[in-house]
Protein backbone atom coordinates (compact mmCIF):
# COMPACT_ATOMS: atom_id res chain seq x y z
CA UNK A 1 0.00 0.00 0.00
CA UNK A 2 1.23 3.46 -0.84
CA UNK A 3 1.15 5.99 2.00
CA UNK A 4 1.72 9.71 1.92
CA UNK A 5 2.46 9.89 -1.83
CA UNK A 6 0.66 11.29 -4.86
CA UNK A 7 -0.25 7.81 -6.13
CA UNK A 8 -4.01 7.25 -6.00
CA UNK A 9 -5.37 4.59 -3.67
CA UNK A 10 -8.78 3.11 -4.39
CA UNK A 11 -10.73 1.44 -1.61
CA UNK A 12 -13.49 -0.75 -3.02
CA UNK A 13 -16.44 -2.37 -1.26
CA UNK A 14 -19.71 -3.73 -2.61
CA UNK A 15 -22.88 -5.65 -1.82
CA UNK A 16 -23.83 -4.10 1.51
CA UNK A 17 -27.57 -4.55 0.80
CA UNK A 18 -28.57 -1.98 3.41
CA UNK A 19 -32.33 -1.72 3.93
CA UNK A 20 -35.44 -3.76 3.24
CA UNK A 21 -38.70 -4.84 4.76
CA UNK A 22 -38.73 -5.46 8.52
CA UNK A 23 -35.96 -7.90 9.54
CA UNK A 24 -34.01 -7.23 6.34
CA UNK A 25 -33.41 -3.75 7.69
CA UNK A 26 -31.09 -4.99 10.43
CA UNK A 27 -27.40 -4.41 9.59
CA UNK A 28 -25.14 -6.98 11.24
CA UNK A 29 -21.99 -5.08 10.24
CA UNK A 30 -22.99 -1.49 11.01
CA UNK A 31 -20.35 -0.90 13.68
CA UNK A 32 -17.61 -2.34 11.46
CA UNK A 33 -18.68 -0.19 8.50
CA UNK A 34 -18.76 2.96 10.62
CA UNK A 35 -15.29 2.20 12.00
CA UNK A 36 -13.90 1.71 8.48
CA UNK A 37 -15.40 5.00 7.28
CA UNK A 38 -14.08 6.82 10.35
CA UNK A 39 -10.60 5.48 9.67
CA UNK A 40 -10.81 6.50 6.02
CA UNK A 41 -11.83 10.00 7.10
CA UNK A 42 -8.39 10.55 8.66
CA UNK A 43 -6.17 9.06 5.93
CA UNK A 44 -3.43 11.20 4.38
CA UNK A 45 -3.49 9.21 1.14
CA UNK A 46 -4.80 10.39 -2.21
CA UNK A 47 -7.70 8.03 -1.69
CA UNK A 48 -11.13 7.38 -3.15
CA UNK A 49 -13.83 5.05 -1.84
CA UNK A 50 -15.76 3.22 -4.56
CA UNK A 51 -18.95 1.42 -3.54
CA UNK A 52 -19.32 -0.97 -6.44
CA UNK A 53 -23.06 -1.62 -6.48
CA UNK A 54 -25.81 -2.94 -4.20
CA UNK A 55 -25.07 -0.49 -1.42
CA UNK A 56 -28.80 -0.50 -0.67
CA UNK A 57 -31.56 -3.10 -0.82
CA UNK A 58 -34.14 -0.99 -2.64
CA UNK A 59 -35.74 -4.02 -4.27
CA UNK A 60 -36.46 -5.33 -0.80
CA UNK A 61 -38.72 -2.38 0.07
CA UNK A 62 -42.06 -3.66 -1.23
CA UNK A 63 -44.41 -1.15 0.40
CA UNK A 64 -42.62 2.05 -0.64
CA UNK A 65 -42.16 3.76 -3.98
CA UNK A 66 -39.42 5.91 -5.51
CA UNK A 67 -37.56 8.28 -3.22
CA UNK A 68 -39.70 7.26 -0.23
CA UNK A 69 -37.21 4.41 0.11
CA UNK A 70 -34.32 6.84 0.40
CA UNK A 71 -36.16 8.84 3.05
CA UNK A 72 -36.56 5.68 5.14
CA UNK A 73 -32.88 4.81 4.70
CA UNK A 74 -31.75 8.25 5.88
CA UNK A 75 -34.12 8.18 8.84
CA UNK A 76 -33.24 4.65 9.95
CA UNK A 77 -29.50 4.82 9.36
CA UNK A 78 -28.88 8.47 10.19
CA UNK A 79 -25.54 7.66 11.87
CA UNK A 80 -24.29 5.97 8.71
CA UNK A 81 -25.32 8.83 6.42
CA UNK A 82 -23.73 11.38 8.73
CA UNK A 83 -20.52 9.34 8.59
CA UNK A 84 -20.75 9.32 4.79
CA UNK A 85 -20.93 13.11 4.99
CA UNK A 86 -17.91 13.33 7.30
CA UNK A 87 -15.78 10.85 5.35
CA UNK A 88 -16.76 12.44 2.03
CA UNK A 89 -15.34 15.77 3.15
CA UNK A 90 -11.88 14.18 3.22
CA UNK A 91 -12.13 11.37 0.67
CA UNK A 92 -14.24 11.25 -2.51
CA UNK A 93 -16.96 8.59 -2.32
CA UNK A 94 -18.25 7.20 -5.61
CA UNK A 95 -21.33 5.00 -5.77
CA UNK A 96 -22.34 2.76 -8.70
CA UNK A 97 -25.83 1.26 -8.91
CA UNK A 98 -26.23 -2.49 -8.71
CA UNK A 99 -29.31 -4.56 -9.46
CA UNK A 100 -30.80 -4.35 -5.94
CA UNK A 101 -30.47 -0.56 -6.00
CA UNK A 102 -30.97 -0.06 -9.75
CA UNK A 103 -33.48 2.67 -8.92
CA UNK A 104 -30.48 4.88 -8.16
CA UNK A 105 -29.90 4.96 -11.92
CA UNK A 106 -33.59 5.54 -12.66
CA UNK A 107 -34.26 8.77 -10.76
CA UNK A 108 -32.03 11.82 -11.19
CA UNK A 109 -33.17 13.10 -7.78
CA UNK A 110 -30.96 10.44 -6.16
CA UNK A 111 -27.87 12.24 -7.47
CA UNK A 112 -28.73 15.40 -5.53
CA UNK A 113 -29.92 13.56 -2.44
CA UNK A 114 -26.72 11.53 -2.15
CA UNK A 115 -24.61 14.60 -2.89
CA UNK A 116 -25.98 16.09 0.34
CA UNK A 117 -23.97 13.37 2.11
CA UNK A 118 -20.87 13.83 -0.07
CA UNK A 119 -21.55 10.68 -2.09
CA UNK A 120 -21.20 11.01 -5.88
CA UNK A 121 -23.72 8.75 -7.59
CA UNK A 122 -22.63 7.75 -11.10
CA UNK A 123 -25.70 6.66 -13.05
CA UNK A 124 -23.78 4.38 -15.39
CA UNK A 125 -23.03 0.69 -15.77
CA UNK A 126 -19.29 1.17 -15.23
CA UNK A 127 -16.53 3.64 -14.40
CA UNK A 128 -12.77 3.61 -14.90
CA UNK A 129 -9.93 5.00 -12.83
CA UNK A 130 -6.26 5.51 -13.64
CA UNK A 131 -3.27 4.10 -11.80
CA UNK A 132 -0.13 5.36 -13.52
CA UNK A 133 -0.37 4.38 -17.18
CA UNK A 134 -2.97 1.67 -16.47
CA UNK A 135 -6.70 1.82 -15.83
CA UNK A 136 -9.09 -0.04 -13.55
CA UNK A 137 -12.55 -1.06 -14.79
CA UNK A 138 -15.33 -1.06 -12.19
CA UNK A 139 -18.83 -2.48 -12.66
CA UNK A 140 -21.23 -4.19 -10.30
CA UNK A 141 -21.52 -7.31 -12.47
CA UNK A 142 -25.26 -7.89 -12.69
CA UNK A 143 -25.26 -6.97 -16.38
CA UNK A 144 -23.35 -10.22 -17.00
CA UNK A 145 -26.04 -12.22 -15.16
CA UNK A 146 -29.06 -13.05 -17.39
CA UNK A 147 -31.31 -13.36 -14.32
CA UNK A 148 -30.53 -9.80 -13.19
CA UNK A 149 -29.49 -7.96 -16.35
CA UNK A 150 -31.25 -4.62 -16.87
CA UNK A 151 -31.82 -4.53 -20.61
CA UNK A 152 -32.92 -0.89 -20.51
CA UNK A 153 -30.46 0.49 -17.98
CA UNK A 154 -32.00 3.37 -16.05
CA UNK A 155 -35.60 2.37 -16.73
CA UNK A 156 -37.46 2.67 -13.39
CA UNK A 157 -39.87 -0.07 -14.50
CA UNK A 158 -37.19 -2.67 -15.32
CA UNK A 159 -38.09 -6.01 -13.72
CA UNK A 160 -35.63 -8.84 -14.50
CA UNK A 161 -36.20 -12.30 -13.05
CA UNK A 162 -34.15 -11.46 -9.96
CA UNK A 163 -36.49 -8.57 -9.17
CA UNK A 164 -39.45 -10.92 -8.74
CA UNK A 165 -37.41 -13.32 -6.62
CA UNK A 166 -36.39 -10.54 -4.24
CA UNK A 167 -39.76 -8.82 -4.01
CA UNK A 168 -41.72 -12.05 -3.54
CA UNK A 169 -39.25 -14.30 -1.68
CA UNK A 170 -36.54 -12.23 0.00
CA UNK A 171 -38.82 -9.44 1.19
CA UNK A 172 -41.44 -11.89 2.41
CA UNK A 173 -38.76 -13.70 4.38
CA UNK A 174 -37.84 -10.42 6.08
CA UNK A 175 -41.46 -9.91 7.06
CA UNK A 176 -41.88 -13.43 8.49
CA UNK A 177 -38.47 -14.05 10.07
CA UNK A 178 -39.39 -13.03 13.63
CA UNK A 179 -42.17 -15.62 13.73
CA UNK A 180 -39.71 -18.52 13.85
CA UNK A 181 -38.33 -20.24 16.93
CA UNK A 182 -35.13 -18.43 15.93
CA UNK A 183 -34.81 -15.34 13.73
CA UNK A 184 -33.13 -17.11 10.80
CA UNK A 185 -35.36 -16.63 7.75
CA UNK A 186 -33.92 -13.14 7.10
CA UNK A 187 -30.64 -14.80 6.09
CA UNK A 188 -32.28 -15.80 2.81
CA UNK A 189 -30.10 -13.10 1.18
CA UNK A 190 -27.01 -15.13 2.03
CA UNK A 191 -28.17 -18.27 0.20
CA UNK A 192 -26.20 -18.48 -3.05
CA UNK A 193 -26.82 -19.85 -5.57
CA UNK A 194 -30.56 -19.53 -5.08
CA UNK A 195 -31.06 -23.13 -6.23
CA UNK A 196 -29.86 -24.12 -2.75
CA UNK A 197 -32.90 -22.48 -1.21
CA UNK A 198 -34.99 -25.69 -0.82
CA UNK A 199 -32.09 -27.53 0.84
CA UNK A 200 -31.42 -24.58 3.15
CA UNK A 201 -35.08 -24.41 4.17
CA UNK A 202 -35.16 -28.16 4.92
CA UNK A 203 -31.97 -27.81 6.96
CA UNK A 204 -33.21 -24.88 9.06
CA UNK A 205 -36.61 -26.51 9.55
CA UNK A 206 -35.02 -29.73 10.77
CA UNK A 207 -32.45 -28.16 13.11
CA UNK A 208 -34.38 -25.07 14.22
CA UNK A 209 -38.14 -25.32 13.70
CA UNK A 210 -39.01 -29.02 14.05
CA UNK A 211 -40.52 -30.06 17.35
CA UNK A 212 -37.48 -31.19 19.44
CA UNK A 213 -39.10 -34.50 20.44
CA UNK A 214 -39.84 -35.32 16.81
CA UNK A 215 -36.31 -34.35 15.76
CA UNK A 216 -34.64 -36.49 18.42
CA UNK A 217 -36.88 -39.41 17.46
CA UNK A 218 -35.97 -38.99 13.80
CA UNK A 219 -32.22 -38.58 14.23
CA UNK A 220 -31.39 -42.26 15.01
CA UNK A 221 -33.22 -43.51 11.92
CA UNK A 222 -31.71 -40.93 9.56
CA UNK A 223 -28.28 -41.26 11.12
CA UNK A 224 -28.35 -45.06 10.74
CA UNK A 225 -30.04 -45.03 7.34
CA UNK A 226 -26.99 -46.29 5.41
CA UNK A 227 -26.52 -49.15 7.88
CA UNK A 228 -30.24 -49.86 7.82
CA UNK A 229 -30.23 -50.29 4.04
CA UNK A 230 -27.47 -52.88 4.33
CA UNK A 231 -29.31 -54.65 7.14
CA UNK A 232 -32.53 -54.59 5.11
CA UNK A 233 -30.78 -56.38 2.26
CA UNK A 234 -29.30 -58.94 4.67
CA UNK A 235 -32.72 -59.45 6.29
CA UNK A 236 -34.20 -60.10 2.87
CA UNK A 237 -31.53 -62.68 2.15
CA UNK A 238 -32.24 -64.27 5.53
CA UNK A 239 -35.99 -64.49 4.87
CA UNK A 240 -35.31 -66.03 1.48
CA UNK A 241 -32.98 -68.55 3.07
CA UNK A 242 -30.12 -67.50 0.80
CA UNK A 243 -27.72 -66.29 3.52
CA UNK A 244 -28.73 -66.50 7.18
CA UNK A 245 -25.34 -66.23 8.89
CA UNK A 246 -25.15 -62.41 9.30
CA UNK A 247 -28.61 -62.11 10.91
CA UNK A 248 -28.08 -65.13 13.19
CA UNK A 249 -24.68 -63.82 14.28
CA UNK A 250 -26.10 -60.33 15.04
CA UNK A 251 -29.03 -61.78 17.01
CA UNK A 252 -26.70 -63.96 19.09
CA UNK A 253 -24.36 -61.04 19.76
CA UNK A 254 -27.11 -58.68 20.94
CA UNK A 255 -28.70 -61.41 23.09
CA UNK A 256 -25.62 -61.32 25.34
CA UNK A 257 -26.53 -57.79 26.56
CA UNK A 258 -29.96 -58.58 27.93
CA UNK A 259 -32.45 -55.70 28.02
CA UNK A 260 -30.00 -53.24 26.43
CA UNK A 261 -29.37 -55.66 23.58
CA UNK A 262 -33.11 -56.15 23.11
CA UNK A 263 -33.61 -52.36 22.88
CA UNK A 264 -30.90 -52.05 20.24
CA UNK A 265 -32.39 -55.03 18.40
CA UNK A 266 -35.83 -53.36 18.37
CA UNK A 267 -34.35 -50.09 17.10
CA UNK A 268 -32.56 -51.93 14.29
CA UNK A 269 -35.70 -53.86 13.36
CA UNK A 270 -37.70 -50.63 13.08
CA UNK A 271 -34.94 -49.01 11.01
CA UNK A 272 -34.66 -52.06 8.78
CA UNK A 273 -38.43 -52.20 8.24
CA UNK A 274 -38.58 -48.52 7.22
CA UNK A 275 -35.45 -48.80 5.08
CA UNK A 276 -36.82 -51.90 3.38
CA UNK A 277 -40.09 -50.16 2.61
CA UNK A 278 -38.25 -47.16 1.20
CA UNK A 279 -36.14 -49.47 -0.97
CA UNK A 280 -39.23 -51.21 -2.34
CA UNK A 281 -40.80 -47.87 -3.23
CA UNK A 282 -37.58 -46.07 -4.13
CA UNK A 283 -36.16 -48.45 -6.73
CA UNK A 284 -39.08 -48.27 -9.20
CA UNK A 285 -39.52 -44.56 -8.40
CA UNK A 286 -35.88 -43.95 -9.30
CA UNK A 287 -36.26 -45.54 -12.74
CA UNK A 288 -39.53 -43.70 -13.34
CA UNK A 289 -38.02 -40.29 -12.47
CA UNK A 290 -34.95 -40.96 -14.57
CA UNK A 291 -37.11 -41.84 -17.58
CA UNK A 292 -39.26 -38.75 -17.01
CA UNK A 293 -36.18 -36.52 -16.80
CA UNK A 294 -34.80 -37.95 -20.05
CA UNK A 295 -38.15 -37.34 -21.76
CA UNK A 296 -38.26 -33.72 -20.55
CA UNK A 297 -34.68 -33.20 -21.75
CA UNK A 298 -35.53 -34.54 -25.22
CA UNK A 299 -38.41 -32.12 -25.62
CA UNK A 300 -36.58 -29.23 -23.99
CA UNK A 301 -39.69 -28.36 -21.98
CA UNK A 302 -37.72 -26.74 -19.15
CA UNK A 303 -34.29 -25.28 -18.73
CA UNK A 304 -32.34 -27.73 -16.56
CA UNK A 305 -29.29 -25.57 -15.86
CA UNK A 306 -30.63 -22.55 -14.00
CA UNK A 307 -27.49 -21.75 -12.03
CA UNK A 308 -25.47 -18.87 -13.45
CA UNK A 309 -21.77 -19.68 -13.57
CA UNK A 310 -20.13 -17.41 -10.95
CA UNK A 311 -16.96 -16.95 -13.01
CA UNK A 312 -17.26 -17.64 -16.74
CA UNK A 313 -19.53 -14.70 -17.74
CA UNK A 314 -17.17 -12.33 -15.92
CA UNK A 315 -14.10 -13.85 -17.55
CA UNK A 316 -15.70 -13.26 -20.93
CA UNK A 317 -16.66 -9.68 -20.03
CA UNK A 318 -13.16 -8.97 -18.72
CA UNK A 319 -11.50 -10.37 -21.85
CA UNK A 320 -13.72 -8.09 -23.95
CA UNK A 321 -12.66 -5.06 -21.89
CA UNK A 322 -8.99 -6.09 -22.01
CA UNK A 323 -9.18 -6.46 -25.80
CA UNK A 324 -10.95 -3.14 -26.33
CA UNK A 325 -8.86 -1.27 -23.73
CA UNK A 326 -5.35 -2.79 -23.61
CA UNK A 327 -4.30 -0.36 -20.87
CA UNK A 328 -6.78 -1.97 -18.44
CA UNK A 329 -5.00 -3.85 -15.67
CA UNK A 330 -7.92 -4.90 -13.44
CA UNK A 331 -11.58 -5.75 -14.03
CA UNK A 332 -13.27 -5.24 -10.65
CA UNK A 333 -16.84 -6.37 -9.93
CA UNK A 334 -19.12 -7.68 -7.16
CA UNK A 335 -22.62 -9.19 -7.39
CA UNK A 336 -21.75 -12.88 -6.80
CA UNK A 337 -20.66 -12.29 -3.17
CA UNK A 338 -17.54 -14.43 -3.70
CA UNK A 339 -14.21 -12.67 -3.03
CA UNK A 340 -11.93 -14.04 -5.75
CA UNK A 341 -8.92 -13.18 -7.88
CA UNK A 342 -8.44 -14.73 -11.32
CA UNK A 343 -5.44 -14.06 -13.58
CA UNK A 344 -6.38 -13.55 -17.23
CA UNK A 345 -3.56 -13.09 -19.75
CA UNK A 346 -1.48 -11.02 -17.37
CA UNK A 347 -4.44 -8.97 -16.14
CA UNK A 348 -6.63 -9.51 -13.10
CA UNK A 349 -10.31 -10.28 -12.52
CA UNK A 350 -11.25 -9.20 -8.98
CA UNK A 351 -14.48 -9.79 -7.05
CA UNK A 352 -15.04 -7.60 -3.99
CA UNK A 353 -17.26 -10.07 -2.08
CA UNK A 354 -20.02 -8.94 0.27
CA UNK A 355 -20.54 -7.60 3.76
CA UNK A 356 -23.58 -9.80 4.21
CA UNK A 357 -23.35 -13.09 6.06
CA UNK A 358 -22.13 -15.99 3.95
CA UNK A 359 -23.42 -19.57 4.24
CA UNK A 360 -21.26 -22.64 3.58
CA UNK A 361 -22.98 -25.98 3.01
CA UNK A 362 -21.49 -28.91 4.94
CA UNK A 363 -22.75 -32.49 4.75
CA UNK A 364 -23.01 -34.32 8.07
CA UNK A 365 -20.41 -36.94 8.98
CA UNK A 366 -22.80 -39.90 8.52
CA UNK A 367 -26.36 -40.86 7.76
CA UNK A 368 -29.00 -39.04 5.73
CA UNK A 369 -29.53 -36.00 7.92
CA UNK A 370 -29.97 -32.60 6.22
CA UNK A 371 -26.73 -30.70 5.54
CA UNK A 372 -25.65 -27.88 7.83
CA UNK A 373 -25.16 -24.33 6.53
CA UNK A 374 -22.26 -22.73 8.43
CA UNK A 375 -22.49 -18.92 8.72
CA UNK A 376 -19.44 -16.71 8.46
CA UNK A 377 -18.44 -13.13 7.77
CA UNK A 378 -15.82 -12.10 5.22
CA UNK A 379 -16.08 -8.34 5.47
CA UNK A 380 -13.43 -7.10 3.11
CA UNK A 381 -12.07 -3.97 1.49
CA UNK A 382 -10.16 -4.30 -1.77
CA UNK A 383 -7.31 -1.81 -2.09
CA UNK A 384 -5.97 -0.98 -5.55
CA UNK A 385 -2.92 1.26 -5.87
CA UNK A 386 0.37 1.76 -7.71
CA UNK A 387 3.30 -0.51 -6.98
CA UNK A 388 6.91 -0.46 -8.17
CA UNK A 389 6.06 -3.34 -10.47
CA UNK A 390 2.68 -2.11 -11.67
CA UNK A 391 -0.76 -2.18 -10.01
CA UNK A 392 -1.22 -3.85 -6.63
CA UNK A 393 -4.50 -5.45 -5.51
CA UNK A 394 -4.87 -6.38 -1.86
CA UNK A 395 -7.74 -7.63 0.31
CA UNK A 396 -8.09 -6.27 3.82
CA UNK A 397 -10.30 -8.30 6.14
CA UNK A 398 -12.45 -6.35 8.55
CA UNK A 399 -12.55 -8.45 11.72
CA UNK A 400 -15.96 -9.57 12.95
CA UNK A 401 -16.69 -12.39 15.44
CA UNK A 402 -17.98 -15.66 14.03
CA UNK A 403 -21.76 -16.14 14.43
CA UNK A 404 -21.49 -19.94 14.67
CA UNK A 405 -21.94 -20.21 18.46
CA UNK A 406 -25.17 -18.19 18.37
CA UNK A 407 -26.65 -19.52 15.14
CA UNK A 408 -25.81 -23.23 15.03
CA UNK A 409 -27.23 -25.73 17.48
CA UNK A 410 -24.99 -28.16 19.32
CA UNK A 411 -26.45 -30.93 17.17
CA UNK A 412 -25.39 -29.16 13.98
CA UNK A 413 -21.86 -28.61 15.27
CA UNK A 414 -21.45 -32.20 16.44
CA UNK A 415 -22.73 -33.64 13.18
CA UNK A 416 -20.19 -31.61 11.19
CA UNK A 417 -17.24 -32.00 13.54
CA UNK A 418 -14.03 -31.62 11.55
CA UNK A 419 -15.87 -30.17 8.54
CA UNK A 420 -16.02 -26.54 9.64
CA UNK A 421 -15.32 -24.09 6.79
CA UNK A 422 -12.27 -21.87 6.92
CA UNK A 423 -12.86 -19.18 4.28
CA UNK A 424 -9.80 -17.13 3.39
CA UNK A 425 -9.39 -13.99 1.32
CA UNK A 426 -7.12 -13.95 -1.75
CA UNK A 427 -3.47 -12.93 -1.45
CA UNK A 428 -1.95 -9.67 -2.60
CA UNK A 429 -1.26 -9.61 -6.34
CA UNK A 430 0.68 -7.16 -8.50
CA UNK A 431 -0.21 -6.66 -12.17
CA UNK A 432 2.97 -5.65 -14.00
CA UNK A 433 3.25 -2.65 -16.28
CA UNK A 434 3.84 -4.77 -19.36
CA UNK A 435 0.90 -4.33 -21.73
CA UNK A 436 0.51 -6.95 -24.44
CA UNK A 437 -1.14 -6.07 -27.73
CA UNK A 438 -4.45 -7.88 -28.07
CA UNK A 439 -4.51 -10.83 -30.43
CA UNK A 440 -6.40 -10.28 -33.69
CA UNK A 441 -10.04 -11.26 -33.34
CA UNK A 442 -11.51 -13.46 -36.02
CA UNK A 443 -14.73 -12.17 -37.53
CA UNK A 444 -17.18 -14.85 -38.63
Amino acid sequence: MTDGTDDPVYYVISDLHIGGDEQLGHIDFLSELLAFLERLETTDEDAELIINGDAFGLWEFTELEGLEKFDVLVEKYSELFEQFRATGESVPITLLPGNHDHELAAYDEYVDRLAEYNVELVQAESVTRRVGDRTIWFEHGHQQDPNNRIEDFGNPHATPLGYFYNTHVTSRAGQLSERGRYNWLKDVQAVTPTERMPTWLVSKYFYREMNPLLRYATVPFLFLFNLSVILAVLAGLDLAGVWTLPVETADAFLAQFGLAGAAVHLLLVINVAIAGLLLLVGIPLFFFLRDLRETIDRFGVVETDLTVDPEEPYKNAARQVFDDRPETAVFCYGHTHRPTEIELDGRLLVNTGTWLKRLHRRDVIAGRLPPVFYPSYQLCVVTITADDGGVAVEYEEIAKPSPVAEELTLTERLLTLGREPNPELPDRVVVTDEVEEPAPRRVE
